[in-house]
């Protein structure tokens, strides 16, 4: 069985970029991260990272598309084939594609596509987000309040049924009877609020029947107030929820991003990108619910100013929280790696550079470019 050392790189871990360090791959998975001096390399086949950068490779739990296609318009293993290829492209090895609000037919397609999709090996999938349709229309964003309803035993049996990946469920407390949420958190599914216009008791009521974070913290819900703290208030009070966070300068304010960062524990807040079609694309617009969105200077939106997704992708995430927010690099990598795999509950195969995970990494560059992603020891090259 081939080892492969990857070599003259800067590995991150916990304090920063290491020199002189090895990391050993096996197997599609990690042996070892070692020094110059185990007699291993001896026998390992060499790969050079030229002094880059190792990071963990990134994990998206919201992603609409990428590469000119939306999971939406055709919830086909095909389609999930190009979306994942043109993430990895920026170091994002494992991602939940999402399906926003639909039909209940778009919705089991999805799912089944996503099912045939880990069956089949498609690098990056690990499951599915589902964002609505049981969502709150005062809080719609871009998602079409004609199809929000609320839920039935066909989409209990449906969400509850066995599936190969993670399912994330994005709905509003206010909409789904607390019975529900436990039945679908005790199926396995991982249920966060998002589109909400709940108070501050209803999302506490929530979380106690295990909601367990939110989706695009800010965005799409109510904010914190000194009288009604609101969702958001709800979602900085709890120790023990995740809070995804678009890092793209347009969604949230850097300055509200670093309070959101101090008020909740660490290890809570989860770089997502939220991404459209345009990302890893050349065409800058795309066609959601019949509107056409444009994507410019960074910018997803509709003709009349609402936000549609994001033109990001996860390494601009990260440089965005090393540079505007004013993180360290290994604080930023662990929110786009080892925080979003503890969500989904693949911390023990997945998000970081330790013996036994998966060989799943991003190589960057001083500037923080994505130069190499590896995926189970596969190694897509972007030089």
């Amino acid at each position: 069985m081939t080892t492969i050392a990857l070599i003259n790189g800067r590995v991150l871990d916990a304090h920063g970029p290491r020199e002189g360090q090895a990391v050993l791959v096996q197997d599609g998975h990690i042996l070892a991260v070692t020094g110059a001096a185990d007699l291993r390399l001896a026998e390992a086949e060499p790969h050079d990272l030229q002094g880059r950068l190792l990071l963990p490779g990134f994990i998206d739990v919201q992603v609409n598309g990428g590469g000119g296609l939306l999971f939406n318009d055709a919830p086909s293993v095909e389609t999930l084939r190009g979306i994942a290829a043109a993430h990895r492209r920026f170091g994002t090895t494992g991602l939940l594609p999402t399906l926003i609000t639909d039909t209940a037919a778009k919705m089991h397609a999805a799912l089944e596509a996503v099912d045939a999709a880990i069956e089949q090996g498609v690098p990056g999938i690990l499951g599915i987000h589902l964002e609505g349709p049981f969502l709150a229309p005062a809080r719609k964003g871009i998602h079409d309040v004609g199809l929000f309803r609320l839920p039935d035993p066909d989409d209990l049996a449906l969400l509850a049924a066995r599936h190969r990946g993670v399912i994330m469920l994005t709905l509003a407390p206010e909409q789904v009877p607390l019975d529900v949420i436990r039945t679908l958190v005790e199926a396995g599914v991982v249920v966060v609020a998002g589109h909400t216009a709940a108070d501050y008791a209803t999302i506490r009521a929530a979380l106690d029947a295990g909601v367990s974070g939110f989706t695009h913290l800010y965005n799409a819900m109510t904010p914190l107030g000194s009288r009604e703290p609101g969702v958001v208030g709800a979602a900085l009070d709890d120790p023990h929820s995740w809070c995804g966070l678009i890092v793209d300068g347009h969604h949230v304010h850097p300055a509200a991003l670093r309070v959101a960062i101090a008020a909740k524990a660490r290890g809570k807040c989860v770089l997502v990108t939220d991404a459209m079609p345009p990302v890893g694309s050349e065409r800058p617009d795309y066609v959601l619910n019949g509107q056409t969105i444009v994507a410019r200077d960074g910018v997803c939106q509709s003709d009349d100013g609402v936000l549609a997704g994001s033109a990001l992708d996860m390494a601009t995430g990260v440089r965005n929280l090393v540079e505007q927010v004013g993180l360290p690099l290994a604080e930023a990598s662990r929110m786009a790696s080892a925080y979003p795999a503890a969500w989904l509950g693949l911390e023990r195969r997945q998000g970081r550079l330790v013996a036994g995970q998966r060989a799943d990494f991003a190589v960057l560059d001083d500037a923080l470019n994505v130069r190499e992603t590896w995926i189970g020891g596969v190694r897509y090259a972007f030089d």
